[in-house]
């Protein structure tokens, strides 16, 4: 993200040389000579950050700062003077400032202080937005249900909200993996602290320590000044570290040990760090198997799942399918500032049919697709996108035989192959039907197939 700083400063050739610095360094600057101007510029510019000098003609950089935060109370600001006291530098904290920075001041200075104010601006910027969609929220964000794969979802993560145990949320992409994590963290006693997103398969190999942990300046190459870790910015809060089965085996060793016992060491750094953080993690990965390959560290395994929670896909709770869709109909219709169209039952068939591969969040997109263009104030088959009204085969689908079949047989036939693969592993069985493991519980009760004996044999 390109910082947007607005730079206070009545000496023009410091204001032209910061803002060269902070152009070339990928921030959006922009000069102002006096308080006043600031002011102004503030009323039609969206910045994240003020550095302000304090010694000015006119408004000083104290008026300044009290000014500012009152008409922009979010705004991150700076204070550079070179009539530097203690006095001066708690007055500046105590009205809000967030940093400080003495003249004459380097480069790396510079940037090192407004690296931080920027992360800050970031976090403080997230967290609000997932304040407001907790607000926002039905049930569990956008998770809503009433099937009992979802019932037994909302009970655990329940529990979850008040223990400090690591989770891990299993489920395919869509699931919404992600709001089970924002709500457990926003309905707990951490809920005024950080909450920081991490993608580990976004992070290159090479910089998911640094990414996780921090690095000291110098400490490679382009480690310009020093940075803190996700680790230290969630400090008090949650860490929520999605697609977790795709980090590298080194990177896991150094996670358990943080996760353990609360302490980093940054990259190029002799001191460790203790950090209090609550950890929630998230796969689409079949975690158990990754570790029987030796992909995954079997004592992460076992330390992640203390506590899990296995959200079922789209597919596998159609009976949520109406709830789900006058959950979105209602949202959408307040983003789009429209009366949502009501789905007919012809369309709501469709659904149906649809296997949704891409679980609830293809769900809410189709739909805001589909409200859109929509001609009327109903929905209707033909309003759909042609992947619903046309769905293609999926992989796995049956040709249907001319005798025909029966489909509870044919059910019976595929479990007890996938048992018979597995060798009577449910978890492992599951995977090969695509069902969760509750589901399949329940399939071989309601056929009365025994897993240590699936082909009836004695």
């Amino acid at each position: 993200m390109a910082f947007r700083v607005l730079i206070t400063e009545d000496d023009r050739v410091q204001r032209e040389i910061i803002c060269d610095i902070l152009t070339q360094s990928g921030y959006e600057p922009r000069g102002c000579p006096s308080a006043e101007d600031a002011l102004a510029a503030l009323q039609e510019d969206d910045a994240d950050i003020l550095l302000t000098d304090l010694k000015m003609p006119g408004m000083d950089g104290l008026e300044l700062l009290r000014q500012a935060r009152r008409l922009r109370p979010e705004l991150e600001v700076v204070m550079m003077t070179a009539h530097a006291t203690i006095k001066t530098a708690v007055t500046a904290m105590k009205e809000g400032a967030a940093d400080y920075l003495e003249k004459p001041f380097d480069k790396d200075e510079l940037l090192m202080v407004l690296g931080r104010t920027g992360e800050r601006s970031e976090l403080r910027r997230q967290n609000r937005q997932l304040r407001e969609l907790v607000t926002d929220s039905v049930a569990l964000g956008n998770i809503v249900g009433q099937s009992e794969p979802m019932r037994q979802v909302f009970e655990r993560t329940r529990r979850a909200v008040h223990v400090n145990s690591t989770v891990l949320i299993l489920g395919e992409s869509g699931t919404g993996k992600e709001l089970i994590a924002r709500h457990i963290h926003f309905a707990g006693p951490r809920r005024n602290k950080p909450f920081v997103v991490v993608n580990c398969a976004a992070i290159p190999d090479n910089l998911v320590e640094s990414e996780l942990f921090g690095h000291e300046k110098g400490a490679f190459t382009g480690a310009d000044v020093s940075r803190p870790g996700k680790f230290e910015l969630a400090h008090g809060g949650t860490l929520f570290l999605d697609e977790i089965g795709d980090m590298r085996l080194e990177s896991q060793a150094k996670l358990l040990r943080v996760l353990q016992d609360g302490v980093i060491e940054r990259v190029g750094a002799s001191k460790t760090r203790q950090v209090d953080v609550r950890a929630i993690v998230a796969t689409n990965r079949n975690l158990k198997k990754r570790v029987e390959d030796g992909e995954f560290r079997a004592d992460l395994y076992y330390r992640l799942e203390v506590l899990s929670i296995e959200l079922p896909p789209l597919r596998e709770r159609m009976v949520d399918l109406p709830l789900l869709v006058a959950h979105f109909s209602e949202k959408l219709g307040k983003k789009l500032g429209v009366t949502p169209p009501v789905v007919g039952p012809d369309a709501l068939d469709a659904f149906r049919r649809y296997r949704w591969p891409g679980n609830v969040r293809e769900l809410e997109n189709t739909l805001e697709q589909a409200f859109i263009l929509a001609p009327g104030d109903r929905l209707l088959v033909e309003d759909l996108p042609a992947k619903l009204r046309t769905p293609e085969p999926q992989t796995g689908d049956f040709m249907l035989p001319p005798g025909g079949i029966i489909l509870e047989d044919l059910e019976q036939e595929l479990i007890r192959q996938a048992l018979e693969r597995s060798g009577g592993r449910l978890k492992d069985a599951a995977e090969l039907l695509g069902l969760t493991y509750k589901t399949l519980q329940y399939r071989l009760k309601k056929h009365e197939i025994d897993r240590h004996d699936p082909l009836g044999e004695g």
